[in-house]
């Protein structure tokens, strides 16, 4: 099994031009899309549906009524002004996709970086959301599939590479070291990585909140608290994967 891993979103363009037909993405935006995914599937979602931009969500909406429209941009809700359409129902706080208004549900959502990432992958054999709060499943999951390679993708912030995400990636790494399915093949952006999470692991929240976008949420009093909900470790046991319609669902 081969690890690679692209640290920057600068990376993500490449991705239309390398053969993924046998491999398996894991897409990691810890602060706060593919954390948010992983919650509102946890908490009864039908399905996540991830677009890159904002008209496309707006013109899946108008088609569907009955779909929830969530997303963001520079962190915060879109509203109607922006969307040219509704207020989107949901912003890109995982505290916010509770069970009683998620349930049985779809959700469209478009955010900054993270869903351009997960549709960045759509060539792949596999495309998984991971997090924090679900990474031990996603490791155990891969490593019960033993894919012949592994491209952990990190969302990043803007056009910056995200610390948070390639902790994340390092993480992953090391528990599949631990089923003794990884350390010969990690590439070296894996290495890298690995590194940062060894140094970082005995405190992810102090970690997270040292990270660009852990100090700017920090610093907004109705989002501060995501970064302590991301930061918890394997609260849910699921696996998120994009099925080849493009929705997001529990495996």
């Amino acid at each position: 099994m081969k690890i690679d891993t692209l640290l920057s979103p600068l990376e993500l363009p490449a991705l239309a031009h390398r053969d993924l037909r046998g491999t398996v993405c894991v897409v990691f935006d810890i602060l706060r899309a593919t954390s948010t995914f992983v919650t509102a599937l946890h908490n009864g979602a039908a399905q996540i549906i991830p677009v890159s931009e904002i008209p496309e969500a707006v013109a899946l909406r108008k088609n569907n009524p009955h779909f929830l429209l969530a997303g963001e941009r520079d962190g915060v809700r879109i509203r109607a002004a922006l969307s040219g359409g509704p207020d989107f129902d949901f912003g890109n706080s995982p505290r916010e996709f509770r069970a009683e208004k998620v349930r049985g549900q779809t959700v469209v959502s478009t955010t900054t970086n993270g869903t351009r990432a997960l549709r960045a992958c759509a060539a792949a054999k596999l495309v998984l959301a991971g997090s924090f709060l679900n990474l031990l499943a996603t490791a155990e999951y891969l490593a019960a599939q033993k894919p012949a390679e592994i491209l952990i993708v990190c969302a990043g912030t803007g056009n910056d590479v995200a610390d948070e995400d390639v902790l994340a990636a390092g993480a992953l790494a090391k528990l599949l070291m631990a089923r003794n399915v990884a350390r010969p093949s990690l590439m070296p952006a894996t290495e890298t990585a690995l590194n940062l999470w060894q140094a970082a692991k005995l405190d992810l929240f102090y970690a997270l909140s040292l990270a660009k976008n852990g100090r700017r949420l920090l610093a907004l009093p109705d989002l501060r608290d995501d970064v302590a909900f991301c930061a918890q470790r394997d609260v849910f046991n699921l696996v998120t994967a994009m099925s080849p319609d493009g929705a997001l669902r529990r495996l």
